[in-house]
């Protein structure tokens, strides 16, 4: 098999994979306009012969999307601030110190990634409960998101600034920098595009939480989108295109951040957002 015809095999199949991965996320957008009669044809119709477009307006104003977009909001910006205000230190302090302790540091703590929130939540539960941390319930799924993926942040930005030359770090002090001067003058504009990447990471795994707070927030004006998406779950739910409207518009607005900063995601994530 020659190299071109290898070529055009290997980019049929990428199509054709990524084909399968997106139909779901086609048949979401598809169904929500589709009207009451179309999402139980047989055999169903890949585009409504009528589309219902009033079905997004209608959605947003009996389930009420903007309280429950404007939460999930502030509990991922809040985790995101605060796993960026501690993490980067973090990574900072373990790029630079380096011995073979902080490497098994890191592979432990790295293993609590593998555990689910879902087996985590009760523990925490309760430790917030005896801390009385769930009388401010938005704040705990704060604390309770940054404490799971701030071993994920820290190892993405620990890179980063392993990809920062110390010869920098040494000539500013020779110049007459502290060590703070330096970090904040040289090391850190060079790692922001890292870190960036990495904080966006976790907003969008912040943004989608669920577990935690359909837990821990019982207040329904102070729920985040993704419990109200499971308000509409019960034993006789056949009101799919509502389901649909309202999962269009929460997924939306994450995909077209990735969309918009896919080439600097890749680029940090690859080679450290370092040129």
């Amino acid at each position: 098999m020659s190299e071109t015809t290898r070529n055009r095999l290997m980019l049929v199949i990428a199509i054709v994979m990524a084909a399968i991965y997106l139909f779901p996320l086609y048949w979401m957008y598809v169904t929500a306009i589709k009207g009451g009669s179309e999402m139980f044809a047989t055999p169903p119709s890949f585009w409504p012969g009528d589309p219902q477009w009033g079905t997004f307006g209608y959605v947003w104003e009996s389930r009420n999307m903007g309280r429950y977009l404007w939460n999930s909001l502030v509990i991922a910006v809040g985790a995101v601030t605060l796993i960026t205000v501690l993490g980067v230190g973090c990574a900072y302090v373990l790029a630079r110190y380096r011995n073979v302790w902080v490497d098994v540091g890191l592979f432990l703590i790295l293993m609590l990634q593998v555990l689910p929130a879902s087996l985590m939540v009760t523990p925490i539960f309760v430790g917030f409960s005896q801390f009385g941390m769930l009388d401010h319930p938005r704040l705990a799924v704060i604390i309770a998101i940054a404490a799971k993926s701030m071993p994920f942040f820290v190892v993405l930005v620990r890179a980063t600034f392993m990809a920062v030359p110390m010869e920098l770090e040494e000539a500013a002090l020779v110049d007459g920098n502290s060590r703070v001067g330096a970090f904040f003058n040289i090391v850190l504009p060079l790692a922001r595009n890292g870190i960036l990447v990495s904080a966006i990471l976790i907003f969008m795994q912040a943004f989608g939480e669920f577990v935690y707070s359909k837990s821990m927030i019982q207040a329904v004006e102070l729920q985040p989108a993704s419990v109200g998406l499971n308000s509409f779950m019960g034993p006789n739910t056949n009101e799919w295109n509502n389901i649909m409207a309202y999962a269009t518009m929460y997924v939306t607005p994450i995909l077209a951040i990735f969309v918009l900063l896919q080439r600097r995601i890749v680029s940090g994530l690859t080679s450290g957002a370092l040129k």
